[in-house]
């Protein structure tokens, strides 16, 4: 049964058809102020995050892959859309969104789709990290009513300087504290009876700090709103010629590796969450490749499968794909029928709400266990998310996926040098494992120490594999030795190659 056809046939049975009308209830007020929020702190207008959560429900929902997580905008892709904003303008995003659609339904057309998995988790949880970070740092600016600096380096270095202006400044004072009430009723929510926690947390906090403002009089910056059509600006022919440049072609690949890779993982995640399909991973890149190509076409923010609803989701009782497209339903009703609702909420409020949405992308819980039993994959983790705070996100996920490459390769690269004094002055030296260019200091070194004018063998047939680099290093070693002296060297080849008829090659060579 195809996700369409799950859909409509939940109209058939109305006790299914409630269960699913309520989890999409649930899944739209966790939405709501995610939405807006994100799009805030993206520096666009609120309602462009509407719009992409409208298009996640509705449009992706109906689509096959994954059947009960939940696509919109996500905290993860703030930053890189804040910088892409900022450096190209607003103009640009439809267009880089767009190309990043297309070449999502690209890779899944082309069955990629499983090779995401294949990325190391270290270099996510570092990406996340590193999102996260700057999140939570940036936000802090929100909250205090400032302007954020540009990196995400001056950011973290300005805390100090806007800590001494919040403090001498009534207005901002009063701004950080609509923000930490807010945080306080998020991190406090959890504790409340349970019939309370059936409101989800954010949309409690965003609503009680909007009551709490408008009750005491308080003078904050609030959401702007500028009506759901004037904010949907589809990309013109000028601004999709901006594609042809290296910088924008280098933005659309980070959207491309991020929103795909957080799509991915966070399908797997739902997938231990239920008993019921699989995701299929080709069919979701597809599905979320043609809701990105949507958003792009509309102008909007780019979408991601977002683990926070969708989790919401699950535990509503969700079990088709209508209760994610109802709540683009809902998203869509509460966007056109109420738009002045999101006018009178605080930004300091939507900021703490993404404060505390960055908090939980920093995995500081999993950091220790991780550095005693895989300190290597710790290592990538920190220089992952370190190289995205003081770089961009771009620079900080090829820098990781390059470290875990290097670390890989490495730790496979492992090669036993063994020494045999034999009778009659023979020395014999066994290499054992994988021979490669990462390995020849220590083989060099190991066979430069031995004494001039004493034959050798050379014994490569435990060597499972010998790149050229460490066979033209072993050439050049057995050379200079019988430069050096009298005696022979001797190499006896790796056994794949004795096996396949190869003849010893000129380092087998005797003197």
């Amino acid at each position: 049964m195809t996700d369409t056809t799950s859909v409509f046939a939940a109209f058939r049975r109305p006790a299914l058809l409630r269960k699913e009308a309520m989890a999409s209830l649930v899944v739209f007020l966790v939405a709501l102020p995610l939405c807006v929020g994100v799009a805030v702190a993206s520096g666009v207008p609120a309602e462009l995050g509407l719009i992409t959560g409208i298009v996640g429900g509705i449009v992706v929902g109906l689509m096959p892959g994954s059947r009960l997580q939940v696509s919109g905008p996500a905290a993860g892709l703030t930053v890189l859309v804040f910088e892409a904003v900022r450096e190209f303008g607003l103009g640009m995003l439809g267009p880089i969104v767009l190309a990043t659609g297309l070449l999502q339904v690209v890779l899944g057309w082309a069955r990629c789709g499983r090779w995401f998995r294949a990325i190391s988790v270290s270099v996510v949880q570092g990406m996340l990290a590193g999102i996260g970070l700057v999140l939570v740092v940036g936000q802090l600016y929100t909250v205090a009513g400032a302007e954020q600096p540009h990196s995400g380096l001056r950011k973290i270095l300005g805390i100090p300087g806007l800590l001494a202006d919040t403090v001498t400044s009534a207005p901002a004072l009063t701004a950080a504290g609509v923000g930490v009430f807010t945080g306080a009723v998020l991190v406090a929510w959890k504790k409340a009876p349970a019939r309370v926690r059936a409101v989800p947390a954010p949309l409690a906090a965003v609503a009680l700090a909007t009551a709490g403002t408008a009750a005491l009089g308080l003078d904050v910056p609030k959401v702007e709103v500028q009506g759901l059509l004037a904010a949907i600006q589809p990309p013109s022919l000028s601004d999709l010629g901006g594609l042809g440049t290296l910088a924008v072609l280098g933005t659309v690949l980070a959207f491309t590796l991020i929103a795909s890779a957080e799509s991915l993982f966070s399908a797997a995640a739902v997938d231990r969450m239920h008993d019921g399909p699989r995701t299929h991973y080709d069919k979701e890149l597809v599905a979320q490749g043609v809701g990105n190509t949507v958003c792009g076409a509309l102008g909007s923010l780019p979408m991601t499968a977002v683990i926070v609803r969708s989790s919401a989701n699950v535990q509503a009782g969700a079990t088709t794909s209508l209760s994610r497209v109802l709540h683009g339903v809902w998203l869509l009703l509460f966007t056109v029928l109420w738009p002045t609702a999101i006018g009178v909420i605080p930004l300091a409020a939507l900021a703490a709400v993404l404060v505390h949405a960055g908090c939980k992308l920093i995995p500081v819980k999993a950091l220790v266990p991780l550095w005693r039993e895989h300190r290597g994959e710790a290592v990538i983790l920190c220089a992952t998310a370190a190289a995205i705070v003081m770089t961009s996100m771009f620079e900080g996920v090829v820098l990781g996926l390059l470290l875990a490459v290097v670390k890989c390769a490495w730790e496979t690269s492992k090669v036993q040098v063994t020494v045999r004094e034999l009778v009659g002055g023979r020395t014999v030296v066994a290499l054992t494992g994988n021979a490669t260019f990462l390995r020849l200091p220590h083989i060099l070194e190991t066979l430069e120490a031995l004494p001039h004018g004493r034959p050798v063998e050379l014994d490569l047939t435990e060597v499972r594999h010998l790149d050229h680099a460490c066979r033209a290093a072993l050439e050049g070693w057995a050379e200079r030795h019988r430069g050096a002296g009298t005696a022979p060297v001797r190499v006896r080849e790796p056994a794949a190659q004795e096996a396949g008829g190869a003849g010893p090659g000129p380092s087998a060579a005797g003197g």
